[in-house]
């Protein structure tokens, strides 16, 4: 199973991005899927979560403005982010809680990281 992140890039303040991240390989079902963010010095921070049947979560920092979805028949959680800051400039890295086999435990699987860099 592998997760493939896109999205990302270079935006001024109050700009809009969209991450997407999808799982490919054999599995059986997705759980929670979200993604952190980490900038340099700084701990990883969760972002964002939803479950497979659509419930989300945000940190304080983003809510209103940070929108998570996903596509169950696609495989895929989105990140649709707004009105931008510097302060959310960092690595995003999405995630997925998989079952690859019925009867198996759940792992976590990590996408490659996506900067975002929020200019002022």
């Amino acid at each position: 199973v592998q997760l493939q992140a896109s999205g990302g890039g270079l935006v001024q303040t109050g700009g809009s991005l969209r991450l997407s991240c999808a799982a490919s390989g054999s599995l059986v079902s997705i759980y929670d899927m979200g993604w952190y963010r980490q900038s340099p010095g700084k701990e990883r921070d969760l972002v964002a979560t939803v479950t497979k049947g659509g419930e989300t979560n945000y940190a304080d920092s983003v809510k209103g403005r940070f929108t998570i979805s996903r596509d169950n028949a696609k495989r895929a959680a989105y990140l649709q982010m707004s009105s931008l800051k510097p302060e959310d400039t960092a690595v995003y890295t999405c995630y997925a809680n998989i079952r690859r086999h019925w009867g198996r435990d759940t792992d976590d699987y990590w996408g490659q990281g996506t900067q975002v860099t929020v200019s002022s």
